[in-house]
């Protein structure tokens, strides 16, 4: 079964996560990216860290 977001704020932290997981992935084939890979999962995290917020406030 598909999750389903509680909040118009649930789903668009979803989907910048998932496009950070996308660019990941790209980024992963690109030579000399470490550092942007890292940045980018840290405001990955940053943004799953405020959507537990979120989910824990909707009913």
């Amino acid at each position: 079964m598909p999750y389903e977001p509680g909040s118009p704020e649930c789903r668009v932290l979803i989907d910048c996560k998932s496009q950070i997981e996308s660019m990941l992935l790209a980024l992963d084939r690109i030579e000399n990216s470490a550092h942007i890979r890292d940045q980018l999962r840290s405001v990955h995290n940053q943004l799953e860290g405020l959507h537990a917020l979120y989910r824990r406030s909707s009913p």
